[in-house]
């Protein structure tokens, strides 16, 4: 009776007569819909999507473009007092991103107003109770959705035109209520760039027959792993989303996804991170379960919770709202496969009855784009009513979770802070971390003066986190080792981030409330380090130590002209001593050597001579950065490190390893991850049908641009691998990481290393402690003895090392096989109680004492294998050095080795003695 009403109230404004009938037209069957969305009310003032695009949302075959969306909200804008639309800045490829906010007009006049409201509820420490209680009694609900983060993913856009119409325009009570008490944020498009490219791909399969490229770019750099950069807010669009996270302080952000049937309204499994407020879990689950029961009421089936995501890792999109004291929430609907139809065929596990799914999806049914769109929309409008009839509460929960985190920084068992000391090794990487923190809005302080605290001497300048702030928990995530246990669920992520862990910085936490009162400033500005050259005057040389910074590769690039060397032992000069691998560079360029040495960091220190000690020169490598047209995704976390760091490569596609020719133009491939199938990243796809391209032309614009082919299918084929291994025999360097060293493993390129599978291994996204078992190895230079490095799973390498050698057999064989050997420059820890650092680890022993990374010479080359991902979703600059090292010291890997083998006493076997 009150959905009927409703529907009745609905008919008492005018109904856009012909929009209203397509919806129905174009969904599949009634109980497919809800009274919410099953009409389209009439205003001659304000444009449908239908009048400004030509088409209904939900129409089979249409997809709009960015630019297209763009025009229809500012449409919206321009004829309606109840819209304002404003500019997030711009893409990685240029295209614009928008937040449009939609209220009544008196709300949209007073936005200011608004977002001061709930910027000073963020941080409660500036408040009394009651100056909160009259904010929150003044203050509306913000309630913001974003849409297509996952660019395959395509209904959120097109269902978002219609919902910001619907609530501008619409007259029923439900609708009323929402515009007079929430203010509902609506970015249609998240990531552009992928939008627009998958746009095209749609338009090209249905000219082609469905044959077509997968979406191969999203971005200039990630793919799905865009809703992965939520700690370190590497990309233009995480930064973005932010930065409007801290213009507006949302009480919601709402992330729209499509990948199961048919609504999932998300609360997760669990484990939950241990730092998130027990109240936004509850949050969580009130939001979803009375979304389940309003929609189930509604008699739409496959509406459900908790069986999809766990709440753990905190490297969303969305965690910009979790981690600040906000609800980070999302959908994932049923995606329509582009904007076409199909007939639903789901296993038994997703249609069976469980508590958490009462109401399971539907076998059989035909399914298509507006089905998603009306199931999206319902179930937003039921969010956005829900918040408005209870707006005061959450946003007073805001405010609560904000006085809980000051408190938990009181707390007596601590820790009440992290000191990060600003005179370590690695100066500039601890500086960009504490950047990073600012960044999320945490506050650091400096010390003004030495002090010690909880049993810890604090030095002027030191770097002081402290934990009684709105955003302590956030820092504590960062900085706490993650405990994921062996029964909990499987995990949907990484299990283990602990940032100074991977990123190679000593920080220490402080349990002592004392720390929260020392003389201290807060920080105002971002860290900066400025090098500095100091020593004899008119230097024969300079001297860096390895730091394993990344500015060591920077300088040298910066100063290709001007020749540098690497110690291969430790050394001291004038009092001092200097570590085997010391950057050595000729004293002919001071002013030069200044200059690049403040700007990035690194402390240079000039000596009256060369030192004697053995070295060899840092040959500046031509290097090619390699992908595989199956998937960008982990390259370009390879790709963006190099792009940052201004490391120059060209960019090439496995298809054109068989180019001899173009080899022979560089001295070290890098080859990222594409996956664990060495035959598929080899063979590629099957050469069925057509070519398939990806390439700009006029029915799609926007492919090309990073790169281009005619034919996405061919892999490295077996004439590049003969190319390749020819090319390594000649000198070349290899680097390749995970399972992608397979390719080289089971194609016979490199001896003496297998891969051997996990029997019971659970090692899922954690991170390890190794130990460094060559020193000597220039691929070490600067490291310690033991280093914490992230793992996922596999590879898990078996090396040869066997040294058995008949005392008769000839020296020169016997060199030359030691010379061939593979090298082992980094292991896990031997000990399975020392292996796990952070992060979830079953059956270590499976790990323990296997190659991390290691060498493996090929004829005068060398393929240089990573078990580990050393360039991990810009979390793992403490390992990026291993790389860095191995592209400085290219030419010159074998230094010292091999350690000189030791024949045996038994005698080569005799034929008669067989086996």
């Amino acid at each position: 009776m009150v959905h009927a009403a409703l529907a009745l109230l609905a008919l008492q404004q005018p109904v856009d007569t012909a929009y209203t009938a397509r919806i129905r037209e174009l969904t599949t069957e009634l109980r497919f819909n809800t009274e919410l969305t099953d009409h389209l009310p009439a205003d001659a003032r304000v444009p449908t999507p239908l009048k400004v695009l030509g088409y209904v949302p939900g129409t089979v075959g249409h997809l709009s473009y960015v630019a297209d969306i763009t025009r229809y909200f500012h449409a919206l804008d321009d004829a309606s007092p109840r819209v304002k639309v404003f500019d997030l800045g711009k893409s990685d490829g240029g295209r614009p991103m928008i937040v449009a906010a939609i209220a009544d007009s008196a709300t949209i006049a007073q936005l200011d107003h608004y977002r001061d409201i709930t910027a000073a509820l963020a941080d409660p420490r500036r408040l009394t109770a009651d100056s909160a209680q009259r904010l929150i009694t003044a203050g509306k609900p913000i309630y913001y959705a974003t849409g297509s983060i996952h660019s395959p993913e395509t209904g959120s856009p097109e269902m978002l035109m219609e919902l910001a119409y619907r609530l501008a325009v619409e007259e029923t009570p439900f609708i009323r209520q929402i515009r007079d008490s929430v203010i509902t944020l609506i970015t249609p498009v998240t990531e552009v760039d992928g939008r627009d490219r998958m746009v095209d791909i749609y338009r090209y399969r249905k000219a082609n027959k469905n044959v077509g490229p997968g979406l191969i770019y999203w971005g200039k750099y990630t793919a799905h792993d865009n809703n992965r950069d939520g700690i370190v807010m590497s990309q233009v669009l995480t930064q973005t989303m932010m930065k409007a996270f801290f213009a507006w302080h949302p009480t919601v952000l709402h992330d729209l996804h499509e990948s199961v049937p048919f609504l999932y309204t998300s609360t997760g499994t669990g484990p939950y991170n241990r730092e998130l407020d027990p109240i936004v879990i509850s949050e969580w689950n009130e939001l979803a379960f009375q979304e389940i029961t309003a929609l189930t009421s509604r008699g739409l089936p496959g509406v459900w919770t908790h069986d999809f995501y766990d709440g753990w890792t905190p490297n969303y999109m969305f965690w910009v709202a979790n981690g600040h004291n906000s609800i980070g929430r999302f959908y994932e609907t049923y995606t329509s496969r582009g904007a076409d139809c199909h007939t639903v065929k789901l296993p038994d596990r997703q249609t069976s009855v469980e508590w958490f799914r009462p109401n399971p999806p539907l076998n059989g049914v035909r399914w298509c784009i507006r089905n998603n769109i009306n199931y999206q929309q319902s179930a937003l409008l039921i969010a956005l009513n829900y918040m408005a009839r209870n707006g005061h509460r959450y946003l007073d929960q805001f405010y609560r979770k904000g006085v809980r985190a000051v408190e938990r920084g009181h707390a007596k068992d601590g820790p009440n802070a992290f000191v990060i000391p600003a005179s370590q090794a690695r100066p500039v990487e601890t500086a960009n971390l504490v950047n990073l923190l600012r960044f999320h809005g945490i506050e650091v302080r400096r010390a003004d003066q030495p002090f010690k605290a909880g049993g810890a001497d604090i030095a002027a300048g030191d770097y002081i986190v402290p934990l009684d702030q709105p955003y302590g928990p956030l820092a504590k995530s960062y900085f706490s080792k993650q405990d994921y246990g062996a029964n909990d669920p499987p995990p949907y992520d990484d299990t283990g981030w602990t940032l100074q862990y991977v990123r190679n910085v000593a920080l220490r936490p402080i349990n002592d409330t004392t720390v929260l009162h020392a003389p201290a400033t807060p920080m105002t500005a971002d860290a900066r380090v400025k090098g500095q050259l100091s020593g004899a005057s008119g230097a024969a040389a300079y001297l860096i130590a390895p730091t394993t910074e990344s500015g060591l590769i920077q300088f040298r690039f910066a100063l290709r002209d001007v020749r540098m060397w690497a110690s291969e032992d430790s050394f001291s000069m004038d009092r001092r001593s200097f570590g085997r691998g010391t950057t050595i560079v000729d004293g002919i360029a001071q002013a030069r050597i200044r200059q690049a040495a403040e700007s990035l960091g690194l402390n240079v220190v000039g000596v009256a001579t060369m030192p004697q000690v053995a070295k060899h020169e840092l040959d500046l490598p031509k290097i090619a950065l390699v992908h595989s047209w199956l998937n960008t995704q982990n390259e370009g976390w390879v790709r963006y490190a190099f792009d940052v760091l201004g490391i120059p490569y060209r960019y090439l596609s496995v298809q054109q390893l068989k180019n001899r020719e173009l080899l022979k133009q560089f001295n070290v491939l890098v080859l990222p991850y594409v996956s664990n199938n060495a035959q598929q990243i080899v063979n590629g796809l099957p050469m069925n049908g057509p070519p398939i391209p990806w390439r700009r032309s006029a029915l799609t614009p926007n492919l090309g641009g990073v790169d281009s082919t005619d034919d996405v299918r061919p892999g490295i084929g077996l004439e590049g691998m003969a190319a390749l291994s020819q090319w390594i025999a000649a000198g070349g360097v290899v680097i390749t990481e995970g399972g992608t060293s397979a390719v080289f493993t089971d194609y016979g390129v490199t001896r003496g290393v297998d891969i051997t599978p996990a029997r019971q291994l659970r090692a899922s996204g954690a991170i390890y402690r190794a130990v460094m078992k060559d020193a000597s190895s220039p691929i070490a230079y600067g490291y310690a003895d033991t280093l914490a490095v992230y793992f996922n799973q596999s590879p898990l390498f078996q090396v040869d090392t066997s040294t058995d050698i008949p005392e008769d057999q000839d020296p020169d064989l016997t060199a030359a096989q030691a010379r061939m050997r593979p090298r082992v420059v980094l292991a896990f820890h031997q000990k399975r109680d020392s292996l796990r650092l952070s992060g979830l680890l079953v059956s270590g022993e499976e790990l323990t004492g296997r190659p991390a990374v290691l060498d493996a010479p090929v004829g005068q080359g060398h393929v240089v294998l990573f078990a580990i991902r050393p360039f991990w979703r810009w979390e793992t600059q403490g390992s990026f050095a291993l790389v860095f090292n191995t592209i400085l010291n290219w030419n010159d890997l074998g230094v010292q080795w091999p350690a000189a083998p030791k024949p045996t006493a038994r005698p080569v076997a005799a034929p008669s003695d067989g086996p």
